[in-house]
């Protein structure tokens, strides 16, 4: 009998690791019903519906079934879609560069462009929303607040901004605004504004693509000269040739509920937990294509990353998680 339990724990094990979900999962446009494989942006609901804009319009996937938008056949204005946020209610605010800010409830659709609100230009390419959900909104022509009735645009001729090609845009736990742009960075605390570029700071290249905010505040900032890290007083600067960053070309940046930065570059993933680096590439993995434009994570720990022509992947390590929505 008891080469028969020695049997059974064998087979038990050998199941489960037969069964055992795969570390990587790529959605493309020919095994999926994903529009097109270059994916820009992404955002997650609050029912783990996964939010993706890509070159082909906006696609949304609950792990199961998809639904895509564009403008052949819904109100979206444009199919590149840059950028995407979801507020409060549930509501997404959808940047189509090129064709200005759309806002989809799941039903109606609303169309603001530069002809028709005050919206400072219709190349949106970010967008965030604060605590008391007023849409940040980033275009080529400087930083649009919406207020629900108001328009306020900021540009370097009355207001600190740097410059008024904005890239990116974080908000931290106080409400500052941090923006980031093709000519550095700013801070916005709703009064005051400061400006940080290579010329008065440690940021490394005054083009900023991305922009991320740690539990302990620390922003960490992805520019075309490496990825840095500031304090407040303080800047810690990674390149490819002082750290494993794979590439200086930093596009997106996340953070997981470890603290744990994945970082998005031309040339790759790379995961940062504060000491040690692990690069991702298409030899090493199962990442589709080595350059990485958008990154989210779900409440599994799955990493949805949006690449440059290879599609939508999921990682998780030990197995992606089921990616069904609840």
């Amino acid at each position: 009998m008891k080469w028969l339990h020695v049997l059974l724990i064998f087979f038990l094990v050998s199941l489960s690791l037969y069964a055992q979900n795969p570390e990587w999962v790529n959605y493309t446009d020919s095994n999926s019903d994903l529009p097109i494989n270059a994916v820009n942006s992404l955002a997650i609901d609050d029912s783990g519906n996964k939010w993706i804009g890509t070159n082909g319009g906006l696609a949304k996937f609950d792990g199961t079934t998809w639904a895509v938008y564009n403008s052949s056949y819904s109100d979206l204005p444009g199919n590149h879609v840059a950028s995407i946020a979801i507020d409060g209610s549930g509501t997404k605010w959808i940047g189509a560069w090129g064709d200005g800010l759309a806002i989809f409830d799941g039903k109606n659709w609303t169309v603001y462009t530069s002809s028709n609100s005050g919206l400072a230009d219709n190349y949106v390419r970010a967008i965030a929303i604060d605590g008391s959900g007023n849409k940040w909104i980033g275009t080529d022509s400087g930083l649009t607040k919406y207020d629900g009735t108001n328009w306020t645009v900021y540009t370097p001729s009355n207001s600190g901004l740097p410059f008024g090609y904005v890239k990116s845009i974080a908000i931290d736990n106080s409400g500052t605004k941090w923006i980031g742009t093709e000519g550095g960075l700013a801070k916005y605390d709703g009064t005051n504004w400061t400006a940080y570029t290579t010329s008065n700071s440690g940021l490394p290249s005054d083009t900023v693509n991305s922009l991320a905010i740690d539990a302990s505040g620390n922003k960490w900032i992805g520019t075309y000269g490496g990825l840095a890290k500031f304090d407040g007083t303080n800047w810690t600067v990674y390149t490819a040739s002082n750290s494993d960053l794979p590439e200086n070309r930093v596009y997106s940046i996340a953070i997981d509920g470890s603290g744990v930065k994945w970082i998005g570059t031309y040339e790759g993933l790379a995961k940062y937990d504060g000491t040690n680096w692990t690069v991702y590439t298409t030899s090493n993995s199962g990442l589709p294509d080595y350059t990485i434009w958008s990154i989210t994570i779900d409440d599994s720990g799955n990493k949805w990353i949006g690449t440059y022509e290879g599609g939508l992947a999921v990682y998780k390590e030990g197995g992606v998680v089921s990616v069904k929505g609840r």
